[in-house]
């Protein structure tokens, strides 16, 4: 086990769309055309989950139930023809990822500005090269019952080589991954490390012990400040592209908001402290009590300053929208299942969700209206994990049973799309790894 297992046992096979991914399930009757069209009610932007569910109705009434069922499904189209894009239903590459932990409070997949792809399988991380499709093995943890707990390329165009790898045994190893050389690890906590997030080079932690720690990686004594207003593990992490606000989840329903200012972040030296300054107890600037389950999927909206979505587990399955300036929910959307994971796009309005049981799907919604425009069907288990290519065109998603697909959820920016397809554009239909 371990270091004895190539590449190619952990994540090698590819299927074509075409053999793997079934014909969509939900095949439906043609509606009856009655004699006198129902007058059309008033659109209600969530009339399309009808889809799922096909009311049998009694014989008196069974035309005008197919009749909403086909109103509805022609709104869908309608939305989805609005987008001026066309989104393929089905993933253009599936790799197999054997190992990979079914485990909804880690973060086992990050897509880096170097455009490589690391994905976390049991002991071990493998980079996928997503220009190439080459791959390389890049650690494996030394202890059997260690595993990988989380990953996270730092986001700076300049050290896209580096990446932060939280374990099981409450570390985090520093990997310089173009030398595939461990350069440090950093300590501080007392159980293991599920969530990650870079801020430059200040690297935020957050573990089972409830704690989120702030890194200086830099400096010799790393530790910066230790923020507390957790009571269960933390398992989402969040800083918005400004770098001034961290948002973190925890598994007892909390969602927290963060000042960089509260680690006293002062000049390139590194952050001024004073003789006063109590690093180890430092609150959140708002405390967010209004999810009914554990938050794990966080993001900042690139579009919008201080909005922040966030979704809820299981008992809660709701999409909530924040001003993260007042903490006052703009929106809340219910989904109908658990949500493990969002994605803004770069170039639309619009969001990208993953989902658990009963569907273990994504869904691609209009924002603000919350109209979904497409689903993405084709994993058989809960879709743990989702993160974007660079240029934000292509969705990786991973979930518990144990594959990785890609899908062309967000498509290339406008202004590209009648001229030359960018670098990541044509990724999805590069040959297949062998």
């Amino acid at each position: 086990r371990g270091a004895s297992l190539s590449p190619k046992r952990r994540l090698i096979r590819q299927q074509s769309f075409n053999s793997a991914i079934p014909n969509s399930p939900h095949r439906r009757r043609p509606s009856p055309s009655p004699r006198h069209s129902p007058k059309p009610a008033a659109i209600d932007p969530f009339s399309h989950d009808q889809l799922h569910v096909l009311h049998r109705a009694a014989s008196n009434g069974a035309g005008s139930q197919f009749d909403s069922l086909s109103q509805a499904e022609n709104r869908l189209r309608s939305v989805t023809k609005s987008v001026g894009r066309r989104i393929p239903k089905t993933p253009s590459r599936i790799l197999d990822a054997p190992e990979l932990v079914d485990d909804y409070y880690l973060n086992l997949v990050s897509w880096g500005e170097n455009n490589v792809l690391a994905v976390a399988l049991g002991q071990c991380v493998y980079l996928w090269e997503a220009a190439t499709g080459n791959i390389r093995h890049l650690l494996t943890l030394q202890h059997d019952d260690d595993f990988v707990t989380s990953v996270s390329w730092v986001r700076d165009k300049a050290n896209a080589n580096y990446i932060a790898i939280g374990t099981n045994h409450n570390a985090v190893q520093l990997w310089d991954a173009e030398a595939e050389r461990r350069l440090r690890t950093l300590d501080g906590h007392s159980a293991r490390v599920g969530a990650l997030s870079w801020n430059q080079h200040w690297l935020s932690s957050g573990g089972r012990d409830s704690q989120i720690i702030q890194h200086d990686v830099r400096s010799r004594n790393h530790i910066v400040s230790t923020y507390v207003g957790h009571t269960q593990e933390v398992c989402g992490l969040r800083w918005n592209d400004e770098g001034s606000t961290l948002a973190s989840g925890g598994n007892e329903n909390l969602l927290c908001l963060w000042d960089a200012s509260m680690s006293r972040r002062g000049n390139n030296s590194g952050f001024s402290r004073s003789e006063n300054f109590d690093q180890s107890n430092i609150g959140p600037r708002l405390h967010l009590m209004q999810h009914k389950a554990a938050v794990k999927a966080l993001a900042w909206c690139p579009f919008h300053r201080g909005l922040l979505a966030s979704g809820g587990g299981t008992a809660d399955r709701t999409i909530k929208f924040w001003n993260t300036n007042s903490g006052a929910v703009l929106n809340s959307v219910d989904t109908g299942s658990q949500v493990c994971s969002l994605l803004w796009s770069k170039h639309q309005r619009e969001l990208c969700s993953s989902h658990g049981f009963s569907e273990n799907q994504l869904i691609l919604w209009k924002y603000p209206t919350m109209t979904k425009i497409q689903e993405f069907k084709g994993h058989t288990a809960r879709v743990l994990h989702m993160d974007q290519s660079p240029d934000g065109g292509c969705v990786v998603s991973a979930a518990a049973d144990e594959t990785l697909r890609f899908w062309d959820v967000f498509g290339s920016a406008p202004n590209e799309r009648k001229g030359k397809a960018l670098s990541m554009g044509n990724f999805c239909g590069s040959p297949m790894i062998r």
